[in-house]
């Protein structure tokens, strides 16, 4: 890496630090509150396979189109995020500041995009193209997880705008491929 881009990442990390320390002191009541947990469980990936079992039970055959673009969609993201996690090795906000003490733990090491983020952003971009009607509430929804996930202390906003991309970009893709 250049020298150039040593320092941008660098000064990017620490606006990303910076940003995380200041809504975690704007919103303190809402890091370990009930809601925030709730929505970050939402993003969870069992509630996909819940909701395309009950599209399927509620619409038949109609829904296969929907489930299968879910599927295939999903099928490419878990590894790729999971990929880009290893390569880039970013460390959650507990570990690089032992001070601060995280809500949660989260469920793998790295942190860099957010995995609950992509997955949400995913899902609602897929099913935006499905049900434009119900639009703004996938994508409030996803914004929600995204959030959530900073506020519980597993995510720097950085980790939150790179999974929302990359989310969106694979539901684009997939929407177009399937």
């Amino acid at each position: 890496m250049t020298a150039f881009m040593t320092r941008w990442v660098g000064r990017l990390s620490q606006f990303d630090q910076r940003s995380f320390h200041w809504l975690n002191g704007r919103a303190r009541r809402w890091c370990g509150h009930k809601v925030t947990r709730w929505v970050s469980r939402s993003g969870d990936g069992y509630s996909y396979a819940i909701i395309a079992c009950l599209l399927a039970s509620l619409h038949g055959t109609e829904s296969v189109p929907l489930i299968t673009t879910l599927v295939v969609a999903f099928a490419v993201e878990i590894p790729l995020f999971t990929l880009l996690k290893r390569l880039l090795k970013r460390q959650r906000p507990y570990q690089r500041f032992p001070s601060f003490h995280a809500v949660i733990m989260a469920h793998d090491q790295f942190s860099f995009p957010s995995g609950h983020t992509t997955a949400a952003f995913l899902f609602a971009g897929i099913m935006s193209a499905y049900f434009p009607a119900w639009n703004s509430l996938f994508y409030v929804w996803a914004i929600a997880v995204g959030l959530s996930r900073v506020l519980l202390g597993v995510h720097y906003p950085g980790d939150i705008a790179a999974g929302a991309l990359l989310g969106s970009a694979l539901a684009w893709l997939a929407l177009g491929v399937v």
